[in-house]
């Protein structure tokens, strides 16, 4: 008789992704996850296959988590402009208790390049954000919001960058003045 699941997957894949978003894939050992997800050696095998399949999971529960995040704050927006500068302060507001930065773009400096299962992970959840931002940006052009002179798909890219940007320094600084300065000078480009 097969024994039952003793956690919640989600639960302990949620310790897991907090786990590598402190401390990134490779200084993240499987004892140290093991004891961080609180289940036994040969549970973490079975349910999630070995480091690197554990890893492909927590990025994949941490995108489906932020794009809810997203959809929740910005899709309730009037304005496309608001629902821009919401992404930008998601990044500057963030839990205590969570992580500083971003899970997928500290995965794209420590793995990108090394790893191409990982390097497809970061580009897809990377063009999914350049298209958010390309349809607020052709939306605010619709409506009058955000002049219509600007190249909608090089702007989205351009705001893109920017929000790569603002979640690394968010792990270097905690001046929420020079951070919320860095959103205003981001901002002003759509004026």
């Amino acid at each position: 008789m097969a024994r039952s699941k003793e956690f919640e997957v989600n639960e302990v894949l949620d310790k897991a992704m907090d786990l590598f978003w402190r401390q990134g894939y490779e200084k993240t050992s499987i004892q140290e996850l093991i004891t961080h997800m609180g289940i036994h050696r040969r549970s973490l095998y079975d349910t999630f296959g070995d480091k690197h399949d554990l890893f492909i999971d927590a990025l994949n529960r941490y995108s489906t988590m932020i794009n809810s995040e997203i959809n929740h704050r910005i899709y309730q927006l009037q304005s496309a402009k608001q629902a821009i500068r919401q992404l930008f302060e998601m990044t500057i507001h963030s839990d205590e208790n969570q992580p500083k930065g971003c899970l997928m773009v500290n995965t794209a400096v420590e793995l990108a390049l090394l790893d191409s299962v990982v390097a497809a992970k970061i580009q897809d959840g990377f063009i999914h954000t350049e298209k958010l931002f390309y349809d607020l940006i052709v939306t605010g052009q619709q409506d009058g919001e955000i002049a219509a002179h600007h190249n909608a798909e090089s702007l989205s890219l351009y705001f893109h960058n920017a929000w790569v940007g603002l979640r690394v320094v968010v792990k270097t600084t905690e001046n929420r003045d020079k951070l919320v300065s860095i959103i205003d000078t981001t901002m002003d480009i759509l004026n």
